[in-house]
């Protein structure tokens, strides 16, 4: 289980970095409008940094959480009943909020953490996340919380980094790709819009997310 869990995180990874929402065409700009290659590979930094930051942000607090040790169950339900009303409202709202027009062109990270955390890129994971913090038995103490929180901490910020890494492998790879060969003509003839598959892979994850931790529940329950 933690391993398809682990999957998932990188292929989600993948999955935002091919989106040219999550930033790869700004890649593709700072390399024509700059210093060629250097430039685009520079830009990739920024715009990772941001993306990681943005999961982290929605991560990190449920690390905090002493609760997951009593109500794991009910938090993970919760949680993917958040990211379903998320899909549905990006369905419903298409609009890209205006304010990320004010974002200037050399802020890449500030761009790419407000994109992340707009769209609901870092809810995406939260499902995935829960699903590997299960407490299990624990101890009511505050040695065991404390030990869970240390845990739960690292594992949050270990998805982070793997999730940002595996968007801005991917990310990259297509915006050197589009500089080298394919040229800004595929950008103009090939433009995907992903914004109801996004919405709709909110609701499928916060629905696997809830089925999940309403089985694992009810297994509980029965032991």
């Amino acid at each position: 289980m933690p391993t398809v869990l682990w999957l998932t995180v990188i292929v989600s990874g993948v999955y935002h970095g091919v989106n040219p929402g999550m930033g790869w065409p700004l890649a593709v700009s700072a390399g024509l409008m700059g210093k060629g290659r250097r430039d685009l590979i520079a830009s990739l930094g920024p715009l990772g940094a941001g993306h990681f930051l943005a999961m982290a942000g929605i991560l990190a607090p449920f690390a905090a959480m002493t609760a997951l040790v009593a109500w794991q169950h009910e938090i993970r339900i919760g949680a993917g009943l958040v990211v379903i009303a998320a899909g549905a409202y990006l369905l419903v709202a298409r609009r890209h909020p205006r304010f990320l027009a004010r974002i200037k062109p050399t802020q890449l990270a500030l761009w790419s953490f407000t994109v992340a955390t707009v769209h609901g890129a870092g809810l995406m994971l939260l499902p995935i996340y829960l699903g590997l913090c299960t407490a299990g038995e624990q101890d009511a103490g505050h040695q065991a919380a404390a030990a869970l929180m240390r845990g739960n901490l690292g594992t949050a910020i270990a998805v982070s980094i793997v999730h940002a890494t595996a968007m801005i492998v991917s990310g990259g790879i297509v915006a050197f790709a589009v500089y080298e060969w394919l040229g800004l003509r595929f950008i103009s003839k090939s433009w995907f819009n992903l914004d109801v598959v996004w919405a709709l892979s909110l609701i499928l994850v916060g629905a696997i997310g809830v089925s999940n931790a309403a089985s694992a529940s009810a297994l509980s329950a029965i032991n």
